[in-house]
Formats: C-alpha cells, structure tokens, sequence
C-alpha cells in the first residue's frame, strides 16, 4: 500500500486530520532539507510535500518562489533531490510528495523521473500547470510505480472538477483561493459549499491549501477535509532563520503548534 494511503487510513482511526506542511528542496541547502524533514515528522507533521525548485513557479506567490530561487542559485538540481530523499528514507517513512512544474518532468523524461521518484521513496506527485491531456498518460504511469498523481482543484473549477479528479490518487489537493499560494489573514471563499461540490465527485481525502498561515486558521478549516497543507508560513520561518539550528528549531515549534490545532 501507498504510505499516502496508509497514513490517511491511519489518522481515520484515530480521529485525526493530516498535517502536511511544504519546504522547498535546496532551501537553504538540502542537508538542512534532511533535517527539516525529520523535524517536522517528530514536531506531527503526517505528510511532508517537497518542492522542485523552477524559474517560474506560475502557482507560487513571492516567499515560495524566492525560496525556489535560492536554491536554484545554490545549484539544486532534480538527481541530487532524488539522492535527498535517498538519505530521508533511511531514517523516516514519513510519506512524501514532490511538487514539481511540468516542464521539469518534461526535460527529464516523464517515465524516468516517475521511476526514480518511486526508487528513491517519493510517494505522489503535484503538478500545478499539469495540461489536462496529459493528466492520463502521467497518472498510468504513476499506477505503475505505485507514485499518486495528486490533482489540483481551485475555487473556479467548477464544471471541470469531475474531470480533474477522475485520476485522483492519495489525496485531492483543494486551493482554498484564487490566485497564488502565500498566506492570508483570512479566506472568503465559502469553504464548506466547496469541498461538498468535490466529495461529491470523489472518495479520495481531500487536503486544503493555499493561505493558511495560522494554528487558529488550520483550526477553523479543518472540519471541511481530512488535511490542512501549510507552505509560505512554513518558508517563512526558514527565511528569519540566523542559522541551521534556529531553522529547525523555529519550524518544528511553529509544526508543533499547527498539529495541535
């Protein structure tokens, strides 16, 4: 089984929603990545998505893609990502998700970079500016190596969500605004409407993101889906970092805080 999977029927049983924070691979470096990850599992994180730094992050707002640009300037590329989560893998099976622009999987080869994702301990995949026609060949090939596609699904989706989550595996990643990620004092869209139109097209756990940036907002949203996804709040903390240990420190006490909630 998927330890996406197993991790969501997990947390079913104990009455519990999924925390899955994002940190961007490379950022600051990726042995502080390896820290990071193993940090933020012992802090309660359940799930842990890892970003594929890129030029042009079309989905993320400023703090991800300023974070995506320091670790490209320190030279992270895809295979030293993978040989990271090589070296996570030897102390946590914390299940991982990439998230990773399309090009970047289209420059290295859609089938190698799912099967490395697979040999290395990658256990699903978020493709936000994923085109719709290749959503089918992405998810047969991820079927094949046991790697989730994870669909993306926005606010103005709405006729196209059947569609979207049609190939749907591990958990249905819901934007809970318009436009870019980045945190927000509050979200207007009316949340509950929402993630009902979703549950009634699939059965896969449903995780919400984009703008959460507080224990008190990941408190108030959790009633409406099985997981709350925090990730500019999270780079945040790593950006007012002075060094490696105030890094680990700052977010394994902010993920403390978010898991209570």
């Amino acid at each position: 089984m998927n330890r996406i999977d197993l991790k969501f029927s997990k947390l079913k049983e104990r009455g519990e929603k999924a925390l899955i924070p994002f940190i961007t691979s490379g950022d600051p470096d990726l042995d502080t990545t390896v820290e990071l990850v193993i940090a933020m599992e012992e802090a309660g994180a359940d799930i842990i998505e890892l970003g594929i730094p890129y030029s042009d992050p079309l989905a993320d707002g400023p703090t991800i893609q300023a974070s995506s640009n320091r670790s490209l300037k320190g030279g992270t590329k895809i295979v030293n990502i993978m040989d990271t989560v090589k070296r996570i893998r030897e102390k946590t099976e914390v299940p991982l998700v990439y998230l990773v622009y399309y090009n970047s999987i289209f420059k290295y080869g859609m089938e190698k970079f799912i099967r490395e994702c697979s040999e290395c301990g990658v256990d699903g995949i978020i493709i936000p500016d994923l085109p719709i026609e290749e959503r089918k060949d992405i998810a047969a090939i991820g079927k094949k190596y046991n790697v989730h596609l994870i669909p993306l699904v926005a606010p103005t989706s709405k006729e196209r969500i059947e569609k979207i989550v049609k190939d749907a595996g591990g958990f249905v990643y819901c934007v809970s605004v318009n436009g870019v990620t980045g945190t927000r004092s509050s979200i207007n869209t009316d949340i509950e409407e929402y993630m009902n139109i979703i549950s009634s097209y699939t059965n896969v756990p449903k995780a919400l993101g984009f703008g959460i940036s507080s224990a008190e907002m990941a408190a108030k949203f959790k009633p409406y889906c099985e997981g709350i996804i925090v990730g500019s709040a999270v780079i945040k903390k790593i950006e007012a970092g002075k060094s490696k240990e105030d890094i680990i420190e700052n977010v394994k006490k902010f993920i403390r805080e978010l898991k209570l909630a």
